[in-house]
């Protein structure tokens, strides 16, 4: 396998068959998170900020296991079942992600797993040997906005 599955002793574990992330080289593609508290496998509460912060949380402990931050995530989807609290979320959501932000869709969907309001996925890039080869030899072996002068 080429693949390989990432789990977390802090996220909730899966409530079927599928991997809570699966790495394949450096990218890393993580199942959607429910607001689910990993000690007691039930939602946190009935509210949106609370649950946003949960499902942020989750991926945060999955990320960690693989060595990994929120830093490294270029990419979310956040699924609700009520997009009038869109501001709501986006609060909490802000309060984990610092600029430059990952890119993100957002959409409301008709019902949830365990009736949540909310479920977010994300996929991110384990960038950490670019770095440290960068960080050693500057970007004169690299493709990237340094080289251009950005």
């Amino acid at each position: 396998m080429l693949h390989e599955c990432i789990t977390s002793k802090n996220a909730p574990k899966a409530i079927g068959p599928y991997s809570p992330a699966v790495k394949l080289g450096d990218m890393i593609f993580m199942s959607g998170q429910l607001p689910i508290v990993p000690e007691t496998g039930e939602l946190i509460s009935d509210s949106i900020e609370e649950q946003t912060a949960q499902c942020l949380r989750n991926l945060e402990a999955i990320l960690k296991d693989a060595g990994l931050s929120l830093q490294y995530v270029l990419k979310t989807t956040v699924y609700m079942t009520d997009l009038s609290e869109f501001g709501k979320m986006n609060e909490v959501y802000g309060q984990f992600f610092s600029e430059p932000y990952p890119a993100r869709c957002a959409a409301e969907v008709s019902g949830l797993a365990k009736g949540a309001r909310i479920e977010i996925e994300c996929i991110a890039v384990d960038t950490r040997a670019l770095e440290v080869i960068c960080s050693q030899e500057g970007c004169a072996n690299c493709e990237t906005a340094c080289d251009r002068g950005e």
